[in-house]
């Protein structure tokens, strides 16, 4: 078994907004390069796993046993047959690369694509992979203002970020490592009114049990609370995710616990909101239905028949308010060939029963949602007002809806 390294204890210590996320951190020969380090460990606080990419200049200022140590990684600093600059920077191999500092000489490299350092190659392959890149500026301020400077800047202005410098003591010094980390937040949906913010959302079907073998069931993948989820978690949010058994992967850095049945669901509710919590989302697609007595053993296949009695499961979100009368609630409304009028309707109805403050509505009996369910239209309901999203990916369906609940959240 693989022992974890002791420095990766810290990992989202702090927040879990960069949780699943790779960032290479590549360190030119600038003596703000100490600050790296504490760039390193704020970044891994929030989820994030750190690779370092280090020049000879910096390494000679701190060796790279350093960096390893900070981050639990291996220190690219030279690139060898292992194609280290294609493992970290080819397609969708990272998520963002972070230059901190950056040095004068690297930026003319970057815009001029020269590639003849393990920095320069790996931003070069990321440039042209499209991987985020964020660029933080050191060096002196005469520097700055070379004209060779500014030209590379503007070159590059609409393909990287950059983080200003500060400008003190005839220095454009690099930004401190919390505005770096404050800026990485921010490109992955850290949001100042969500952060920090204890989040329930429950996803995926239930089953439940005919006899030991056969069940009924929702027909749910669960990637509409997945994706809640991992959006809750990139605002900086404390995400716990009850999930029924979904086909979809539930996002790191949210807290998971996995049940079968509308029982199990319910009483794994119950049971969290023992703890205060800010908003509640009810996005699974619970039964409605349980059989009222399901058999002990398996039923014999060779029956012509059988009858099957159901009872009705009681809905979750009634309880809820009478729990923590305080929490933001949100439900959702599924309905088949309903008019636009009618779900609003019902999404009120269900306000008006549960308490909820804001249903999420949408009619799933439409030609075009079943045949791509990838794609919905969903309405926002409250008590008084209500905004259709139009039809999107579920990856956009969930941003509009954070949105909705992010606007109404004091």
């Amino acid at each position: 078994m693989v022992e974890k390294h002791p420095s990766l204890d810290i990992v989202s210590s702090d927040g879990t907004g960069l949780a699943g996320k790779k960032i290479i951190l590549c360190i030119s020969g600038s003596v703000a390069a100490y600050k790296s380090i504490e760039l390193a460990r704020l970044l891994m606080r929030h989820g994030a796993n750190v690779v370092c990419v280090a020049s000879k200049a910096a390494t000679d200022l701190i060796q790279p046993s350093y960096f390893k140590w900070a981050t639990g990684n291996q220190v690219i600093t030279k690139l060898t047959g292992d194609l280290e600059h294609i493992k970290v920077a080819d397609y969708k191999q990272s998520d963002v690369i972070i230059v901190y500092p950056c040095t004068a000489n690297t930026l003319g490299k970057l815009a001029n694509g020269i590639d003849d350092t393990p920095i320069s190659t790996v931003l070069s392959v990321g440039l042209g992979s499209k991987i985020p890149i964020v660029i933080a500026l050191a060096m002196h301020q005469a520097m700055y203002e070379n004209p060779a400077v500014v030209k590379n800047i503007a070159f590059l202005k609409n393909k990287v970020d950059f983080i200003s410098p500060k400008f003190n003591e005839g220095k454009a010094k690099a930004a401190e490592p919390e505005e770096i980390l404050n800026k990485i937040l921010e490109k992955f949906g850290s949001s100042p009114v969500l952060k920090g913010k204890k989040v329930l959302i429950t996803a995926g079907p239930t089953i439940e049990h005919i006899d030991p073998v056969r069940i009924i069931t929702n027909q749910s993948t669960g990637k509409t609370g997945v994706l809640l989820a991992s959006e809750f978690v990139s605002a900086g949010c404390q995400v716990t995710l009850i999930y029924g058994p979904g086909t979809e992967t539930p996002p790191k850095g949210a807290k998971v616990i996995h049940v079968k049945t509308s029982g199990e669901m319910s009483n794994a509710l119950v049971k969290e909101m023992r703890q205060k919590l800010d908003i509640v989302i009810l996005a699974a697609a619970a039964s409605d239905y349980t059989p009222e007595k399901p058999h002990k053993t398996k039923l014999d296949s060779d029956l012509l028949r059988i009858s099957l009695k159901l009872k009705r499961v009681p809905k979750m979100i009634n309880d809820v308010k009478k729990i923590q009368n305080d929490v933001f609630l949100v439900g959702f409304k599924a309905e088949t060939d309903m008019s636009k009028k009618d779900l609003i309707g019902k999404a009120r109805e269900k306000i008006t029963q549960a308490s909820c403050d804001l249903v999420i509505a949408n009619d799933i009996g439409t030609k075009r949602y079943r045949e791509n369910p990838d794609y919905n239209n969903v309405i926002s309901v409250d008590s008084k007002t209500f905004k259709e999203s139009g039809w999107k990916t579920k990856a956009k369906i969930v941003k509009f809806i954070r949105n909705e609940i992010e606007r109404r959240i004091d």
